[in-house]
């Protein structure tokens, strides 16, 4: 090795007598490993050692019994949200962009560095897990059903920001690959060996072996299908009716309330016309422009936070008699005013059954609902005749409500549920 080792504190650098080094995550007082600022920086500063050291291969493993890497620290990313929204407009895209890019970087830096890299995957490597995966010239997957890859999300209103949407449908191919990035499909075992996204299936317990024989096989190359000389981007012409199909399939399902699917289509679309690099740049920048959007924050919320919510109470013995008796109650009056204003047919409550027509948006800054004065009215005046039912419910209490409210397609995710329609309509009358 040409350099000593970095200090890091979510990963460890082992090194092998054969050459070759592990690199462990496996981020302390944590049960599963995510992707921190903190490990983000981490894995930046290994990726600019790897280029520099003599190592005859990595093999990247977790750490943990509980998977490989749940994905990004959903609170840091609440924190950042937070960040951005509070800088002036014209400050918002380039702030977004670089605090978001470096993942993106370190793993691009990773899988250029002239080393190959093999990843031993265990268990679940979902969201950047997955992508982190995606960036090893080799992906060995255990045969145990808990050991899967994919990138969920699009189901709580972002997209794959480090390189996701352009390395899956370059190696699944882009119906696939649009299927895993919009309908949160994911591949494991035999159907991920079949589809191109891993190398080999091993029986579980032999991944690190597995990892370590390819790296020390003639067969071991530090090369991406993509950064093959022979490589070539797409023609536009050669995927554009998948895409089409996906962009009214989704705006179909969703009335275009949801930038995510349609942020997710369009980094898609820019991304496989061109070189690597300028695509994962157009990648981060689609994600600056969504991550300024209230709806990630709602659905963040709402279907994650919400979700753990709902989970701890159905271990307890499940909801309340509040909560239960405050979706009941929510659900009656989102009916009662959904006869009584049509304007409303078109914000997606209860799951569509309005009938609303779709709304042909694409991805700006802005909430959509803002542009449109009669629907933000109608909007706010059902907030107010929802607001009682918050009273009495803790904290844990009304998440747990709004995830209710949302898998139930009552209130849609994407307006926060309960709390997030009742802070829309508070914003919009003191506005």
């Amino acid at each position: 090795m040409t350099d000593s080792l970095p200090q890091l504190t979510q990963f460890r650098i082992e090194p092998r007598d054969n050459g070759l080094i592990h690199l462990v995550f496996d981020c302390p007082d944590r049960s599963m490993n995510v992707f921190s600022n903190k490990a983000i920086h981490e894995l930046g500063i290994f990726a600019e050692w790897l280029h520099r050291c003599t190592v005859r291969g990595v093999v990247v493993r977790s750490g943990k019994t509980s998977g490989f890497c749940a994905g990004a620290d959903l609170t840091e990313l609440g924190v950042a949200y937070d960040m951005i929204v509070a800088a002036p407009p014209a400050d918002r895209f380039d702030i977004a962009f670089n605090h978001f890019f470096p993942l993106s970087h370190a793993i691009r830096r990773l899988e250029t560095a002239g080393k190959p890299v093999a990843a031993a995957i265990a268990g679940v490597a979902l969201g950047g897990g997955c992508e982190f995966a995606l960036g090893c010239h080799y992906r060995v997957v255990s045969g145990s059903p808990r050991a899967m890859l994919g990138l969920p999300e699009c189901a709580v209103g972002l997209l794959p920001g480090a390189g996701g949407t352009q390395r899956m449908p370059r190696l699944v191919g882009v119906e696939l690959g649009l299927e895993v990035l919009l309908q949160g499909r994911n591949l494991a075992g035999q159907q991920a060996l079949q589809a191109g996204l891993v190398h080999l299936v091993v029986a579980e317990g032999e991944e690190v072996a597995a990892a370590e024989a390819w790296l020390l096989s003639d067969a071991a190359a530090a090369i991406q299908p993509w950064d093959h000389h022979a490589s070539v981007s797409l023609n536009h012409g050669d995927y554009i009716a998948a895409i089409a199909t996906h962009r009214a399939r989704e705006l179909g399902r969703m009335l275009g309330h949801e930038p995510a699917p349609l942020a997710i289509l369009d980094c898609v679309e820019l991304g496989l016309m061109q070189p690597f690099d300028g695509a994962i740049r157009s990648e981060t920048s689609v994600f600056a422009r969504l991550i300024q959007r209230a709806e990630p924050r709602n659905m963040i919320r709402t279907m994650f936070m919400g979700k753990q919510a709902a989970d701890k109470a159905r271990r307890a013995g499940g909801p309340s008699a509040m909560v239960t008796e405050a979706v009941a109650a929510a659900e009656a009056i989102v009916r009662l005013e959904l006869a009584q204003t049509p304007t409303l047919r078109s914000a997606g409550l209860l799951g569509n059954e309005a009938g609303g027509a779709p709304v042909q948006q694409r991805v700006s800054p802005d909430f959509w609902l803002l542009h449109r004065p009669e629907l933000a009215e109608a909007i706010s005046t059902l907030a107010e005749k929802l607001e009682p039912l918050r009273s009495g419910l803790a904290a844990e209490e009304l998440l747990e409500t709004d995830y209710l409210l949302a898998s139930r397609h009552i209130i849609p995710a994407y307006l926060g549920s309960l709390s997030g329609l009742l802070q829309f309509a508070a914003a919009t009358r003191t506005g």
